[in-house]
């Protein structure tokens, strides 16, 4: 029997989707420490800068704490859940560049981005096994008498 992989052919999207987007976040997270790549507080709207409780390059580095998680999580075969945070971050990220007026290219692509972290956390739903959540403390079931299983005689 075809393994799921096989019968939905979209191993090679979520694999390249997972990649990408796993390593992009934690690349640009690193860089909110450093500036190699960009002045990313230079980035932020003016509105955005009026409403931080903290200075611009303190929420970078926040920022960059929380897109090497994302990044991570998503590497880590967690793109069930950290795909979600990813598209709502980029399109964040986006709508902050359009209410800025200014770097309008950059919108676009985190758009185009938060709409391929969307269908990585789709295709997760096929690719990822489903990991079942149990409550702190909670124990294995043990079988009943009635379930038991059966003993060798």
């Amino acid at each position: 029997m075809a393994d799921r992989e096989e019968i939905h052919g979209t191993a090679p999207a979520y694999w390249a989707l997972r990649i990408a987007l796993g390593v992009v976040p934690i690349v640009a997270g690193l860089d909110k420490f450093t500036n190699l790549l960009a002045d990313w507080a230079g980035y932020l709207s003016p509105l955005a800068v009026r409403l931080l409780p903290v200075s611009p390059a303190a929420f970078m580095r926040a920022a960059g704490v929380i897109e090497v998680i994302v990044g991570i999580g998503i590497l880590a075969g967690r793109a069930r859940t950290f795909g979600w945070i990813a598209m709502a971050w980029l399109a964040a990220i986006a709508l902050n560049l359009v209410a800025s007026g200014a770097f309008l290219d950059v919108a676009a692509r985190d758009a185009v981005m938060a709409v391929a972290a969307f269908a990585l956390a789709r295709l997760a739903a096929v690719h990822e096994p489903h990991r079942a959540r149990r409550p702190a403390g909670a124990v294995e079931p043990q079988p009943t008498a009635a379930h038991a299983a059966p003993t060798r005689t």
